[in-house]
């Protein structure tokens, strides 16, 4: 396998109607294509299909409306993304997913199981958490991107998000921590996983140990099962 070049990376983003992986529709479906100087912007917009709660159109400022009146058929654009993100992969780019076990499960459910990963994915924020795991303060894209001085524009714009998640990978691999080139895709999958899971089994008994619910706290990543 080859190791993980930050200059062919395939960004990707979602905006959606609810925050639960298990229950969201597509909004709008964001893929940068980045490969060395050349940049690649492809923003869907789709009619989920469905009434979009006020708390989640707040967030990304789009609503049943406009959705219905502007955008694709639901069914259209999550075909489109799929296909691209596997295009993507057999030409040798890396998916660069922030929060990826968000998004990929998305996909995962709308495509009753059949959406698979074949390719490498990098995870700024699963990264991020494993090699500086003791910083204070949130880990939203927001405030990553203001950590690592990335611009993101207007956030939860799926454009700007995916920007600021390649900017951001770009960043780790170059400025912070350049020994994450030194893996290959399969090894840098690897800790991105076993990493995801103790951090999350970590959670889970944190959780416990105060009562709280853990029903919401999966280990598997890149997607939940």
């Amino acid at each position: 396998m080859a190791n993980f070049d930050a200059s062919r990376m395939l960004s990707f983003d979602l905006e959606t109607t609810s925050a639960n992986p298990l229950e969201a529709r597509i909004v709008t479906s964001a893929l940068i294509t980045i490969d060395g100087r050349s940049t690649e912007k492809l923003e869907m917009l789709a009619d989920p299909g469905v009434e979009i709660p006020e708390e989640a159109a707040k967030v990304h400022g789009i609503t049943t409306e406009k959705a219905r009146t502007e955008g694709r058929p639901h069914e259209e654009v999550l075909d489109e993304t799929v296909r691209r993100i596997k295009d993507g992969w057999e030409k040798g780019f890396t998916l660069v997913v922030f929060n990826a076990a968000y998004d990929l499960s998305v996909l995962l459910k709308l495509t009753n199981g059949d959406f698979t990963v074949t390719g490498p994915v990098y995870d700024p924020y699963v990264v991020d958490r494993l090699k500086d795991p003791y910083r204070k303060g949130k880990r939203n894209l927001t405030d990553m991107s203001e950590h690592y001085s990335v611009t993101l524009g207007n956030a939860h714009e799926a454009t700007a998000d995916a920007l600021a998640a390649a900017r951001i990978a770009w960043k780790q691999v170059n400025k912070m921590w350049p020994d994450i080139k030194e893996l290959d895709t399969g090894e840098l999958m690897e800790v991105q996983a076993v990493g995801y899971h103790d951090m999350q089994v970590s959670l889970r008994k944190y959780f416990e140990s105060r009562g709280k619910s853990v029903d919401d706290v999966n280990t598997s990543w890149p997607m939940h099962g």
